[in-house]
């Protein structure tokens, strides 16, 4: 039903799509910054269009990162046992985290100062868990860049499996999008972070030592530091991508969350990087609207966030998708090139998405888009 649906819909808007998105590519809206072309509810004051200079904001590219660490040269952090239940008051209940598939992460001070994060496996599940241990430890120990959290050190010993990774010490996006952290997410913030996003999913896909495939991209598994900016995490889906050049694919059993995978994916099991660029536009959707990918307490007609999403847009009502926890206007045409975006990532068929590279592109477009707009009308009020 939910594939049928989104084909038939999508092949409809797909040139309309595709216009929204190419119009303008390489240049900025110049139309007004008027009562019309804006969705929301509240003027933006002068002060809150004092955004850093994008440089600030600009990973560097990856031939500039350090080549990938070998598994001899992982972390920083040698622990044994004794130390992590130390740092953890004996794994109290005061120290935890968060919760997940694997198991649960608490927040440990070392006898250093430094602050990590350690994540335990449960040990109801430590047969099954396994494989996602060893997983996420060989893909981790591969990789490194300012938008992926850094592993630093593990202890697999007896019955335990504990991963050691930096302290990102503001939440997850989910979190943030559901009020829990104070202050609500400016669009501005929404849109760097899918640009964090982005840049860490295009080096996975292209700049890491091997291709890897996340496999399980979603809010909860996005946090955020101190500055807001944006690190994925949890690897334990993860998979390495097709070795031979001529492989397009690689087949394997289905894993992730449901409203994110991949329905080409869950049809065929056949897994490439194009599945998580589809779970990237539900991400997209989601930043965007504050909504889950499913909303079981939603009307009917609203329960699978994207479909609803894809009416709104059809429709032309994109004023009517943005979060209503944001008070602040934005620009008709920068939306519609936003769900434009997570639309045609989210395609049904992956040979209509585009490539995390493509979509990092289009993002900067946009956000310098959306500044100029922005300071366009902070003089405008001033005036």
């Amino acid at each position: 039903m939910c594939c049928s649906f989104l084909c038939s819909c999508f092949y409809r808007k797909r040139r309309a799509t595709a216009d929204v998105l190419s119009k303008d590519s390489n240049s900025y809206s110049t139309s007004s910054f008027g009562a019309n072309s804006l969705a929301g509810k509240v003027p933006p004051s002068p002060a809150r269009v004092q955004f850093p200079p994008s440089p600030a904001r600009v990973p560097p590219s990856p031939s500039r990162f350090f080549n990938s660490p070998k598994l001899t040269r992982l972390g920083s952090l040698h622990l044994n046992l004794s130390q992590v239940a130390k740092a953890t008051s004996n794994f109290s209940p005061s120290f935890k985290i968060g919760e997940g598939g694997f198991g649960t992460v608490y927040r440990a001070q070392l006898e250093d100062g430094q602050v990590v994060a350690i994540k335990r496996a449960k040990k109801e599940h430590f047969e099954t868990l396994q494989t996602e241990f060893s997983s996420e430890i060989g893909l981790l120990a591969k990789i490194e860049h300012r938008n992926l959290v850094k592993l630093l050190g593990y202890v697999d010993k007896g019955h335990e499996r504990l991963l050691i990774t930096e302290y990102v010490p503001n939440g997850t996006l989910r979190e943030h999008l559901d009020g829990q952290r104070g202050k609500i997410l400016d669009f501005n913030q929404r849109l760097e972070i899918c640009i964090d996003v982005a840049h860490a999913l295009t080096y996975l896909h292209l700049y890491s030592e091997r291709q890897i495939i996340h496999r399980d991209v979603k809010s909860s598994n996005i946090l955020l530091n101190e500055s807001m900016r944006a690190k994925v995490a949890d690897f334990g889906f993860a998979r390495l991508g097709a070795g031979d050049s001529d492989q397009t694919h690689i087949s394997t059993k289905v894993k992730g969350t449901v409203g994110y995978l991949d329905p080409e994916y869950m049809r065929t099991y056949q897994l490439t990087p194009k599945s998580d660029v589809y779970s990237f536009g539900i991400l997209l959707i989601e930043i965007l609207t504050g909504r889950r990918p499913v909303e079981m307490k939603k009307p009917a007609d609203e329960r699978v966030t994207l479909r609803w999403a894809f009416r709104k847009y059809s429709d032309g009502f994109v004023a009517d998708l943005l979060d209503p926890l944001m008070e602040e206007m934005v620009r008709t045409d920068v939306l519609m090139k936003m769900f434009a975006l997570a639309i045609q990532c989210a395609a049904p068929i992956r040979a209509d998405r585009p490539d995390m590279k493509v979509v990092g592109e289009q993002l900067w477009v946009i956000r310098a888009d959306y500044l100029k707009s922005v300071r366009r009308g902070s003089i405008s009020s001033e005036g």
